[in-house]
C-alpha cells in the first residue's frame, strides 16, 4: 500500500472509531506496530490533520479542511450515491436542495474519474410521489430541533381531537411512509412521538433547553431500542 493510501486509511479510522483512541487499538485494526502508528501519526500531523494527544494516553482528531479531499472506493461512491438519492426523493424541499449541494461539493473534491462514477452512478433511487408531503411547519420545527428551544404545538392524536403540547424536540424521524418528531413532552413527562403531519400549528415559547437535547435524544434512542 502506497504512503498517502495509508495515511489516509488511517485518518478514516480515526474518524469512526469509538474512544478512546489508543495506538494499540489503531495498531491491531491496521495490521501493523504501534511504532508504526506513532510514525504515521506523526507524518499526518505534518500533512496538516489537527490531531490532539500524545503516545500512551490516546488520540482525538479534529476535522481540518486544510487535508486534502477524502477518497472514496467505487462502493462507497455507490453509497453516497443512493443516500443523497434518497433524500432528494422524499418529499422535504429543504433537504432535496442540501442533497443536490452537497452531491455537487463532494464530485467537485473528487479526481476525474472518481467524479464520474458519482454523476453517473449504477444506484438510484425512484420514488415519483416522495415518501412524504410538504409541510408548512416543517423548516420552523427543524430549527428549534438545532437551536433547542420548546415549541407549542397544536397536535390532533389518532382520535381525531386536537391538544396544545409543550414540548422539547428532539430529532426528525423519517419512517417508511410517516416524519414523526421525537420529542420530550412536557404534559406527560415522558418521550412521546408526534407525527409531523398531525400538527397543525407551533409557536416558539422562547425557553431554551440546551444542552439537554444529545443526552435526552441519546436517552430515547435506547429506550427504542430496548422495546
Amino acid at each position: 500500500m502506497s504512503g498517502p493510501d495509508r495515511l489516509l486509511r488511517l485518518l478514516q479510522l480515526m474518524r469512526v472509531m469509538a474512544p478512546p483512541i489508543t495506538a494499540l487499538r489503531l495498531a491491531a485494526e491496521r495490521g501493523v506496530s504501534v511504532r508504526s502508528i506513532y510514525r504515521d501519526i506523526e507524518l499526518l500531523r505534518l500533512s496538516g490533520a489537527r490531531i490532539e494527544g500524545e503516545r500512551g494516553y490516546g488520540y482525538r482528531l479534529i476535522e481540518d479542511y486544510a487535508l486534502p479531499p477524502q477518497t472514496f472506493d467505487r462502493l462507497e461512491i455507490e453509497a453516497i450515491a443512493v443516500g443523497l438519492g434518497e433524500v432528494r426523493q422524499m418529499g422535504d424541499p429543504d433537504l432535496a436542495r442540501a442533497a443536490e449541494a452537497v452531491l455537487a461539493k463532494v464530485a467537485a473534491t473528487l479526481p476525474d474519474d472518481r467524479e464520474q462514477q458519482l454523476l453517473h452512478s449504477i444506484s438510484h433511487v425512484y420514488r415519483p410521489d416522495g415518501r412524504y408531503g410538504p409541510h408548512p411547519q416543517l423548516q420552523a420545527i427543524r430549527q428549534a430541533c438545532w437551536d433547542e428551544h420548546e415549541i407549542e404545538i397544536g397536535y390532533q392524536d389518532q382520535a381525531g381531537s386536537f391538544t396544545q403540547r409543550l414540548i422539547r424536540p428532539l430529532a426528525i424521524m423519517y419512517s417508511d411512509r410517516v416524519m414523526t418528531v421525537l420529542a420530550w413532552c412536557c404534559l406527560r413527562n415522558d418521550f412521546r412521538m408526534f407525527r409531523v403531519d398531525r400538527i397543525g400549528t407551533m409557536s416558539r415559547t422562547g425557553t431554551s433547553f440546551r444542552p439537554r437535547r444529545a443526552s435526552l435524544l441519546r436517552d430515547y434512542l435506547a429506550k427504542l431500542t430496548e422495546q
